[in-house]
């Protein structure tokens, strides 16, 4: 080891960074190793629940119209085209702007980052209420979407604040649980119309006061998170580039180093075809079930809400269930599992187009939720290991995959008369199968892939996230966290960790 390494202690204790105490207990970079849903203890779940309930909030103002759309058809006169298109802009504007949140994420952290798109999104959806020809229908809906690239932050966040054994518990509860805004609002919007109209307001002004409460929720959840909000365990990104704590990375080599890793390619076009489908699921299933099957705007409400609040715990659930295996198979538990289950909500998205009767209908497209959104879940669970430098990037790209891959489906299937609905569906379960094989070629070399064990070349974790810095770089001590992540992600290797070297003084090896 260098002279800089061997001056780094990589403690397993609670504590750390001087006699500087957390609630919860933590690993060598202050991030926690235990997740506690019930407490709101800073830094770490502070941060958990201000995430999930901002994004939660752009869940909700993203998807307001789809459970009025019914109304607002009438209203602003929408052809089947004009609500098709809309729907494809709203999750269109995510695209860019989840890659640009990854980088921000980076550059200047997850709080900054996210405060500021959820209060620069939030007049979009008071406007939506002025929305009076097609146009600005869809203009409305396309700048509410980009709120959506919340999701990037949130991720960030937990992969900051949450060490491996327990990463992917933290990533899929705080997504799942702000994906259940695209069920909630099923509830939510045709609640808050009735009680409008019931007042006495005419139903054609009504849909328009009702969009104030989601523009609230997410006005609200921005101040939150600034002025509640914590960057890192250690602080916030200003405080500790000032102190010196934490070099101001360079926007140039952490771009290069995300886009050059293949396999965030890969897990950007599997997200695509499980967060995708669910964005694409969110905006036509209730329409689906209130033409198909002849329900009531209030029944296909529900049939709708149960969809998207199925997150309440299957996206925390794969997740979960990603850190489970881990423990035992490492990386290739994590991947295997991710195949499988993402495979098997492909049959089960097929199978929702074929059947004809309502129950077995909402039977079907409940069991296909639990394995599209756990699917959703085990993505992140392995995203966090990609790339330590360059996290931010490689999140915003694969959640900007999510929406790349909802906007391909909407505009292929579901716009316009080419294909009915329930074909339209059926093909989309085709896609997730297609789209999910491309996961056979990611190969961890310190861990292994689906087929294969680690290189043969013995390469450790601290050689793979140590070649992301150059030999200047090192020699200024930017990579120091990289190593303290390189450590801290052994747990990777599975069952085989215990087995696995370990110098006395818990420094880890550099072999670069």
């Amino acid at each position: 080891p260098t002279p800089k390494d061997t001056d780094m202690e990589l403690p397993n204790a609670a504590t750390n960074s001087g006699d500087k105490k957390f609630a919860l207990p933590v690993d060598s970079e202050n991030k926690a190793t235990e997740f506690r849903i019930y407490s709101a203890a800073a830094p770490h779940m502070r941060a958990f629940h201000l995430s999930w309930v901002s994004f939660f909030a752009c869940f909700v103002s993203t998807f307001a119209a789809p459970p009025l759309l019914p109304i607002i058809r009438d209203n602003l006169n929408l052809t089947s085209t004009d609500i098709g298109n809309a729907g494809i802009a709203a999750v269109t504007g995510a695209v860019f702007a989840r890659i640009t949140m990854g980088t921000a994420c980076d550059l200047f952290g997850p709080r900054l980052a996210s405060a500021a798109l959820i209060l620069l999104t939030a007049p979009a959806v008071f406007c939506s209420a002025m929305a009076n020809s097609p146009v600005s229908f869809l203009l409305v809906r396309f700048f509410t979407g980009f709120s959506l690239a919340t999701f990037v932050s949130t991720q960030f966040w937990m992969s900051s604040m949450f060490s491996a054994p327990v990463v992917g518990t933290a990533n899929g509860v705080a997504g799942g649980w702000g994906n259940l805004g695209g069920g909630a609002t099923q509830l939510i919007m045709p609640l808050v119309f009735s009680l409008i109209r019931d007042i006495g307001v005419t139903k054609f002004t009504a849909w328009r006061i009702a969009f104030s409460i989601p523009a609230l929720f997410q006005t609200l959840s921005a101040f939150a998170i600034f002025f509640l909000g914590q960057d890192l365990p250690d602080g916030n990104y200003s405080r500790l580039q000032k102190s010196g704590d934490k070099h101001k990375d360079n926007f140039k080599q952490v771009l290069y180093h995300a886009v050059t890793n293949y396999r965030g390619w890969i897990l950007a076009l599997t997200y695509g075809y499980c967060f995708g489908v669910e964005l694409t699921v969110d905006n036509i299933i209730a329409q689906y079930f209130y033409d198909r099957f002849n329900v009531s705007l209030h029944t296909a409400g529900i049939i709708a809400a149960s969809f998207g609040l199925a997150n309440l715990f299957s996206r925390p659930g794969g997740g979960l269930l990603s850190d489970v295996v881990a423990k035992k198979f490492g990386m290739r538990g994590r991947l295997w599992t991710l195949w499988i289950v993402q495979m098997l909500g492909g049959l089960f998205c097929i199978l929702l187009g074929k059947v004809g009767s309502l129950g077995v209908s909402v039977a079907v497209m409940l069991i296909f939720s639990v394995f599209v959104q756990a699917a959703c879940g085990l993505t992140f669970g392995v995203v966090p290991f990609v790339s330590r430098r360059s996290l931010g990037v490689i999140s915003g790209m694969t959640g900007g995959g999510g929406n790349v891959g909802a906007v391909l489906t909407q505009v292929i299937f579901f716009r316009g008369s080419r294909y009915s609905a329930e074909t339209g569906i059926t093909l989309m379960g085709v896609m997730i199968i297609c789209c999910t094989l491309p996961l056979l070629f990611i190969f961890f070399p310190q861990w292994g892939g689906l087929f294969c064990g680690p290189s043969s070349k013995g390469i450790t974790e601290e050689e793979y996230y140590m070649s992301e810095w150059n030999s200047t770089e090192k020699d200024k001590g930017f990579h120091k966290a990289s190593l303290k992540f390189a450590h801290n992600s052994r747990s990777e290797r599975g069952k085989k960790v215990d087995s696995a070297l370990t110098p006395s003084n818990e420094t880890p090896p550099t072999h670069v």
